[in-house]
């Protein structure tokens, strides 16, 4: 075999590009233009959030790390010109009603996800009930109290079950839509790989795509919670409110929000600060749901 030539003529020689960055090149200056408007804009849309949390740490904080702060968490809230007091009832109250949601909307919400995206996706039905969980989402959450209080409070009186059913009706079309592209993202390959071992389509679904796709299930209930659990209007409908704590579902009961109303129009200055008390800590129960969607949704490596 003869001995090929490698040598390259000097026409043909390689020309390294030149990479060396320019700051007056057309490029260069408009996507700094641009960074510096993206920049500009997440400064002015963060002015208001950093605002508010300021505001919060400002005036709630002097109540929930203050040396009192076991009281402002267990105690029952202060009536008329009463100092102290807490809002303990009131966060029992929420993660009660918050519960019950929970219990409600996410099996429906994981159960309608699988018969959307697996067993029958095509059909008029899944079409239907897909556009109507869209739909829902951005239902004005005062026409789900309203729905609740002609179905159970008419007849049942005011109650925490009342308060979290109104609750599972705005939990359920995220968690519906947030299972159902947790469970599409799930390779097809693994699904087939599963039946080719002769699994069953339960089998599928219960030992392989709904473990895989857990964590963006998760997202969407832990997303679901944190809005559910700073909700108002419904419950004024439903749970209304108490001064004492929860010792049965089908009683009035008091929650973060209520409170948050009703002692912020007061013209006693205990239960305004109870109220700024009460604003911080909704804020950071949803913080941490949101700090939990956030852990989970993360892709596992």
């Amino acid at each position: 075999m003869s001995d090929i030539d490698l040598t390259i003529a000097p026409d043909q020689a390689f020309v390294r590009p030149n990479l060396e960055r320019r700051l007056l090149e057309r490029r260069a200056i408009k996507n700094n233009v641009l960074t510096g408007l993206t920049w500009l804009a997440a400064i002015l849309a963060s002015i208001p959030l950093l605002s508010v949390l300021y505001m919060l740490l400002v005036r709630g904080g002097t109540r929930l790390f203050g040396a009192d702060f076991i009281e402002v968490l267990t105690e029952l809230p202060p009536a008329g010109f009463e100092m102290g007091g807490g809002i303990g009832p009131a966060i029992v109250g929420t993660l009660v009603m918050v519960g019950i949601a929970t219990l409600i909307s996410v099996p429906f919400g994981i159960l309608t996800a699988i018969h959307l995206a697996m067993l029958d996706p095509d059909s008029k039905v899944a079409t239907t009930s897909r556009f109507l969980a869209k739909v829902l989402t951005g239902f004005p959450s005062i026409l789900a109290g309203v729905f609740v209080y002609a179905v159970l409070v008419i007849n049942f009186g005011y109650s925490a079950l009342a308060g979290g059913v109104a609750l599972a009706v705005l939990m359920l079309p995220t968690v519906v839509l947030a299972a159902e592209e947790a469970i599409k993202q799930v390779p097809q390959r693994m699904k087939d790989a599963a039946y080719g071992m002769g699994c069953t389509r339960t089998q599928v679904i219960t030992k392989v795509v709904l473990p895989t796709g857990l964590p963006g299930i998760l997202t969407g209930v832990m997303l679901a919670i944190a809005g559910a659990a700073g909700e108002s209007a419904p419950l004024l409908f439903t749970a209304l409110f108490s001064n004492y704590y929860i010792s049965e579902l089908m009683e009035p009961t008091a929650s973060l929000s209520i409170l948050i109303y009703n002692f912020s129009g007061m013209p006693f200055e205990n239960q305004i600060e109870l109220a700024w008390t009460a604003s911080l800590v909704l804020v950071l129960i949803v913080l941490v749901f949101n700090i939990l969607a956030r852990l989970f949704g993360q892709p596992k490596i």
